[in-house]
């Protein structure tokens, strides 16, 4: 067998948490077990019919081949549109398609960061920002919400004890993956702040944004000082259940997505043609299919919440996406009657729960220690209620509550 060099970018990084979960998740199906997955941050909704419906048009309109690099232009002026609603200026010159949020993630890492450029994020945070940042070659600072319920505008003094003349990018995620946080106003108000102060370029990711419960999230370009200085990501994987069209998008200043286009051009070339089309009918006329989506994500989360508290484990409560953190405990009966912290190599306590959470009750959720918060598992809240009870069921029955 060839010994391969492979290159320090590569070796930086681990597979993503979240995924390695879901497949052994599925390897377990496929032995016949069967596995409540709430692992993977994936709507159990099908696409609504209009969004198919324009995406089996496009392709028997002849919608197959290259489009512009930078997205078709009816899709990036109707997304333009859209980031005017949400009170961002922005013009088709601001945006650029991507097949889905993560290709632009990776774009702007790569178009931003240089060898030893400090990136900082807020734990916990989503697990292919680390990977991403240092795959770029980005020295990673990050600060802690944990000791805050997750909350970013009490941790803004650790925030600001972070943040330096030497930072080159925040990275701020409002709605949160993985705990459901919607930021205050104050918070962001803060981030702003600091941004302006050390001129930091800011990562404002929204892909939650139209799955918040009772709140109108802000989005971070729309303060003062900062249209300049965010890039805002969004998508249509999570509001549409679009997560395998592979569709996305950032919006920025003009002369950066001229030079993050040259990334696009050299690597995927563009998003899907068809799936473009589809995505601005999702654009234009799915709003009552993402009401519907989100009220039963809210009827999940509540419901979860007050089955752990029957079980006495209180969670903290986010206020959108489809997630919470489970506290994990390494006194909880499952743990105590297993080996895990007798290997060479001692494991966080949350990565062995997951593991034996998933090996004994067939429940599967994804370590907080992934995300940069150990103590805590993910629970995602994208599958059915009755799938829901039956793994808390799990968990209280195999000792994991």
């Amino acid at each position: 067998m060839i010994d391969f060099d492979f290159a320090g970018r590569v070796e930086r990084v681990e597979p993503s948490a979240t995924l390695a979960i879901s497949n052994l998740a599925n390897e377990l199906e496929a032995d016949g077990v069967d596995v409540v997955d709430l692992s993977v941050g994936e709507p159990d909704f099908d696409t609504p019919a209009n969004i198919v419906d324009a995406g089996k048009a496009a392709l028997d309109a002849g919608h197959t081949g290259y489009t512009s690099s930078n997205g078709v232009p009816e899709l990036r002026e109707t997304i333009a549109a859209k980031l005017r609603e949400d009170g961002i200026d922005a013009d088709a010159e601001n945006v650029l398609v991507t097949p889905g949020g993560k290709q632009a993630l990776y774009e702007i890492f790569h178009t931003l960061i240089d060898a030893g450029d400090e990136v900082v994020l807020l734990d916990p945070a989503w697990v292919s920002y680390e990977a991403q940042a240092k795959m770029a070659g980005a020295d990673l600072s990050r600060v802690d919400l944990s000791p805050y319920d997750f909350q970013l505008e009490p941790a803004l003094d650790d925030l600001a004890d972070t943040v330096s003349d030497d930072t080159e990018l925040l990275v701020v995620n409002s709605p949160s993956n993985p705990t459901g946080a919607v930021y205050s106003d104050a918070a962001l108000e803060g981030v702003r702040d600091l941004a302006v102060e050390h001129d930091v370029t800011v990562i404002s990711d929204e892909i939650y944004q139209q799955i918040t419960y009772d709140i109108d999230p802000t989005s971070l370009a729309t303060l003062d000082g900062m249209e300049d200085r965010t890039i805002t990501v969004n998508g249509f994987s999570k509001a549409y259940a679009m997560t395998g069209w592979r569709l996305g998008y950032f919006c920025a200043p003009d002369s950066f997505v001229s030079q993050a286009g040259k990334l696009q051009s050299h690597s995927v070339s563009c998003a899907v043609n068809f799936v473009q089309h589809a995505g601005i009918e999702a654009l234009r006329n799915t709003d009552e299919a993402v009401v519907e989506m989100r009220d039963a994500f809210r009827e999940r989360r509540d419901m979860l919440v007050d089955l752990f508290a029957d079980h006495g484990v209180d969670v903290p409560v986010g206020d959108g996406a489809f997630y919470m953190m489970l506290p994990v405990d390494e006194d909880c009966e499952a743990l105590v009657a297993s080996d895990w912290g007798s290997g060479d190599e001692p494991r966080p306590v949350d990565q062995a729960w997951c593991e034996a959470a998933i090996e004994e009750a067939h429940v599967a959720t994804v370590p907080g220690s992934a995300f940069g918060t150990p103590g805590y598992a993910r629970i995602s809240y994208a599958a059915d209620k009755d799938r829901l009870r039956e793994a808390v069921d799990r968990l209280a029955e195999g000792g994991f509550l």
